[in-house]
C-alpha cells in the first residue's frame, strides 16, 4: 500500500506565517452577542475579518507570499487575478514590500473593490468573466510578458498558511476565554481560507468540526467533499456573493479540505442578506455578501448549534453602498 502524500501545508507553516505577520496584520478580536447566542441556542464566537487591513482576510496570505520574494522579484513586481478582496490584499502587501502590482479584475467587480485596489497603488486590467474570458490565462500571459510573480488567490501553500493565521487566532482567543470551540464555520470560494483555518484548528482543537460555507449554485466544495473528488460550480449559477464565485475548489486546497472538513454547508442569497442585516443591527459591522455566508448558515439553521460553541468567520466587508443598503433593508 502506498503511503498518502503529505498535505500541502502543516501547522508549522501557519505558525511561521503568524511570526511574519505579527505587527503587520491586525489580530482581529472574537466578539460575543447574547441575542445571537439566544437565537441559535448555543454560543457564537464572531471573528470579524472585516476589521483586517483592506477589509478582508486576504491580506494575511498576500503578505505572507509577497514578503518572501527576493529583491529582484520585488522590483519586477507581482500580478494577481481577483474579483476584489485578493486584489486589495495583494495591492496592499505589494506596496508595503515595495513591489509594483498589476491586478486582473472582472469588469463587473464591485466598484468599492476596484477603488480600494487603485488606492493601494495597483494597476488594474479588466476582463469579461461573463463572456468566457479566463482570468488565469490573462494573468499568466501578462506574468510571462512582464516577468511578474503570480500571486494566486488560494492554490498556493504560502497563501493558505497566511490565511490559517485567522484560525490560529481563533483557537488562542477562545482558549483565553476558557471556551472550547465545537465547530468553525468558514466562508469558502476556492478553499484557501478553509484549508488554512482547518490546519490551525485541527492541530490545536482536533475535536472541532470544520464547515466550509458556500452560496447556492457555487457549492462546488460541498459537493466535492460529499463525492470525494473535485466538482465544478454550476455553469448557470448566479449569486450576490461576488467574493465566492470560484469555478471549482483549488487542487491544493481540496487536498487539505477533504481530510479536515466535516462537510459543506450551503446558503441562499436571501439567507445571506438576512445575515448582513443582523450583523449591521446586532454587531454594528458592515459585512459583504460573501463575508456573511458563515453567519447566514448559523442563523438559518443549516447546522444545529443548540448547546454548542461555533466560531463564525466574517471574511470581508467590502461592499458597494447601494447593494449593501438594499440587502440590509430587507
Amino acid at each position: 500500500m502506498t503511503a498518502e502524500a503529505a498535505p500541502p501545508i502543516s501547522f508549522d507553516d501557519v505558525a511561521d506565517a503568524a511570526d511574519r505577520l505579527r505587527g503587520v496584520a491586525v489580530a482581529t478580536p472574537l466578539l460575543r452577542n447574547p441575542h445571537l447566542d439566544e437565537r441559535v441556542g448555543g454560543r457564537l464566537l464572531i471573528k470579524p475579518e472585516v476589521l483586517q487591513r483592506t477589509g478582508s482576510f486576504k491580506f494575511r496570505g498576500a503578505y505572507n507570499r509577497i514578503s518572501r520574494l527576493d529583491p529582484a522579484e520585488r522590483r519586477r513586481g507581482v500580478i494577481a487575478y481577483s474579483s476584489g478582496n485578493h486584489a486589495q490584499g495583494v495591492a496592499a502587501a505589494a506596496q508595503l514590500c515595495g513591489a509594483p502590482a498589476l491586478i486582473v479584475m472582472p469588469d463587473d467587480a464591485p466598484k468599492v473593490k476596484k477603488q480600494g485596489t487603485l488606492a493601494w497603488g495597483a494597476e488594474i486590467v479588466g476582463y469579461d468573466r461573463r463572456g468566457g474570458e479566463s482570468r488565469e490565462e490573462v494573468a499568466e500571459g501578462l506574468a510571462a510578458e512582464r516577468g511578474l510573480s503570480l500571486v494566486r488567490p488560494y492554490d498556493d501553500p504560502l497563501i493558505m498558511a497566511g490565511q490559517g493565521t485567522c484560525g490560529l487566532e481563533i483557537v488562542a482567543q477562545a482558549a483565553a476565554l476558557d471556551i472550547a470551540v465545537d465547530c468553525v464555520l468558514v466562508p469558502c470560494g476556492g478553499g484557501g481560507l478553509t484549508a488554512g483555518v482547518a490546519t490551525a484548528v485541527e492541530a490545536k482543537c482536533p475535536a472541532a468540526e470544520i464547515y466550509p460555507v458556500e452560496p447556492e449554485g457555487f457549492d462546488d466544495t460541498a459537493r466535492s467533499l460529499a463525492s470525494g473528488a473535485r466538482q465544478a460550480a454550476r455553469p448557470d449559477a448566479r449569486s450576490i456573493c461576488d467574493a465566492l464565485l470560484a469555478p471549482e475548489p483549488g487542487q491544493l486546497t481540496f487536498e487539505v479540505n477533504r481530510r479536515l472538513c466535516t462537510g459543506g454547508l450551503v446558503v441562499s442569497d436571501a439567507d445571506v442578506a438576512a445575515a448582513m442585516a443582523v450583523a449591521f443591527r446586532d454587531l454594528k459591522l458592515v459585512v459583504e455578501p460573501g463575508g456573511a455566508v458563515a453567519l447566514a448558515a448559523a442563523l438559518s439553521g443549516k447546522l444545529d448549534l443548540a448547546g454548542r460553541c461555533a466560531a463564525i468567520v466574517l471574511s470581508g466587508g467590502n461592499v458597494d453602498p447601494d447593494m449593501y443598503a438594499g440587502a440590509i433593508a430587507h
